[in-house]
């Protein structure tokens, strides 16, 4: 029996994806780097630096660690000031529903995020206080794909990694949840979350019959 949901927190529960988008294309611009949505689809579930070197070797840019660290908190800087403009609106439909379902029936919940900007995003939704147990890139030392931050948040939630249901929209976050042991639902399409056990196009597709079959499993 599934005792506890990780989830992802972009793409998953809300939408910062796009933000993260013009903050790093406005920072590849600056490196004299072209920088595609397409581009963007390969930082999907990679932290900040990681992100940051994809970028760099798509325009063949060399960096010390000094500069690559200052253009990392620039990037941060820039996606701050869009993510002050989120509300409680920004959160995806059937988020909290299925919430109130999973805290019927005793089912714990995670927040397993690559973000270390995860507490602010969820104050600005309004659901700071809805996980039992929040992890994001401050409390790791190896982002996704690998499973750390998915076994943190199953050790602090008392729950063996077979009974949670990691929930992901990235390859690099369903690669994460299989590493880590835990039945993998996908976010999006099929075709780029082919690791995942099932794949549906989002959160508010789990209505009470699905959810009533992932939990029995």
């Amino acid at each position: 029996m599934i005792q506890a949901f990780i989830f992802d927190l972009d793409g998953v529960l809300t939408d910062t994806a796009e933000y993260h988008f013009l903050a790093w294309q406005q920072l590849a611009t600056q490196l004299g780097i072209d920088f595609s949505r397409e581009d963007n689809e390969l930082l999907k579930g990679v932290d900040r630096m990681g992100s940051l070197e994809l970028i760099l070797k798509l325009g063949k840019v060399q960096l010390s660690q000094d500069e690559k660290l200052k253009l990392a908190a620039q990037k941060n800087t820039d996606y701050l000031k869009l993510v002050e403009s989120m509300s409680p609106a920004d959160l995806f439909p059937g988020v909290l529903p299925l919430f109130s379902s999973l805290k019927a029936v005793g089912i714990k919940t995670a927040l397993a995020s690559a973000s270390k900007n995860a507490a602010l995003v969820l104050q600005k939704l309004g659901i700071p206080d809805l996980f039992d147990y929040v992890a994001d890139s401050n409390f790791i030392q190896n982002g996704k794909p690998d499973p750390e931050i998915f076994l943190t948040c199953a050790k602090a939630l008392g729950i063996v990694p077979e009974r949670c249901i990691g929930v992901e929209d990235a390859p690099a976050g369903v690669t994460a949840i299989k590493a880590a042991g835990m039945y993998a639902l996908g976010i999006g399409e099929t075709r780029a979350l082919a690791q995942a056990d099932l794949v549906i196009p989002a959160v508010s597709a789990i209505d009470q019959r699905l959810l009533t079959r992932l939990l029995t499993m």
